[in-house]
């Protein structure tokens, strides 16, 4: 992957406004922050090398909307995101050849969310933010498994705001309001960074600031994504490093 080099924060005095009034950076974590994809294809090529890591990475994921769908359509009740990934575990491993793992083996591999390794720049780029910003996890993931991936993967937040806290997966609003809510803040003075341009439209409707981070393999390199910027989003950047110099820091 070509390198970039780290940029140089701007003056936050000659911010534009909507970005100078920011005082809390909020991230997308999946994706976005860590790796799902590589951490899933590296710990399947550990245990289960016969199995094609690229394809059940992606068909456990093909699962994650549908079954958060059942929840915020009240079709059934809160359920954490732990126990809706090992569901979806449990529905995939026949199709792959490992339906005769046994509950121990199960449990070990549905906590790889757990373990999700963080994107070279992650760690740095937040501990950067954190100079002048409020920086937190929103995540649909569960208070444990973001505190739990947070200390394997180095991950400096200030605070870790999951889906759990609100009761409300994204992008229902209750996820992005809430933010401003419990840190008291006006939801524009929130920015949301993601690398999923449908988090940050919710998030936009919600009076969020937003920007769109790039991840170009996030589904592994075979599959790149097309990361050309978006209109409607405040910011387009290359990695978090790019954001924080893009918000003074």
């Amino acid at each position: 992957m070509p390198q970039h080099p780290e940029p140089p924060p701007r003056d936050r005095a000659a911010l534009p406004p909507a970005l100078a009034d920011v005082q809390v950076v909020v991230f997308d974590v999946f994706g976005t922050v860590v790796d799902w994809h590589g951490s899933i294809v590296r710990e399947m090529a550990v245990r289960w090398p016969q199995v094609d890591g690229h394809a059940f990475a992606l068909a456990w994921r093909a699962g994650y909307q549908p079954a958060m769908e059942r929840v915020r359509n009240g079709s059934r009740p809160w359920t954490v995101l732990d126990t809706l990934h090992r569901e979806v575990l449990d529905e995939i491993l026949p199709r792959f050849g490992l339906g005769h793992l046994d509950e121990a083996e199960r449990a070990h591999l549905n906590r790889v969310w757990h373990r999700l390794d963080a994107w070279p720049d992650s760690a740095a780029g937040l501990q950067r933010l954190r100079q002048r910003l409020v920086v937190g996890a929103l995540s649909n993931g569960n208070i444990g498994l973001l505190t739990r991936m947070a200390k394997h993967a180095g991950l400096p937040w200030d605070c870790v705001l999951s889906a759990e806290v609100f009761h409300a997966y994204k992008p229902l609003p209750a996820a992005y309001l809430g933010v401003a809510r419990v840190l008291d803040v006006p939801p524009a003075a929130v920015l949301l960074a993601a690398a999923h341009h449908d988090d940050l439209a919710a998030a936009r409707a919600c009076g969020l600031r937003t920007a769109y981070i790039e991840r170009s393999f996030e589904y592994g390199v075979a599959q790149p994504k097309d990361v050309s910027p978006q209109p409607g989003n405040d910011l387009h950047c290359h990695d978090i490093a790019a954001l924080a110099a893009a918000l003074g820091c």
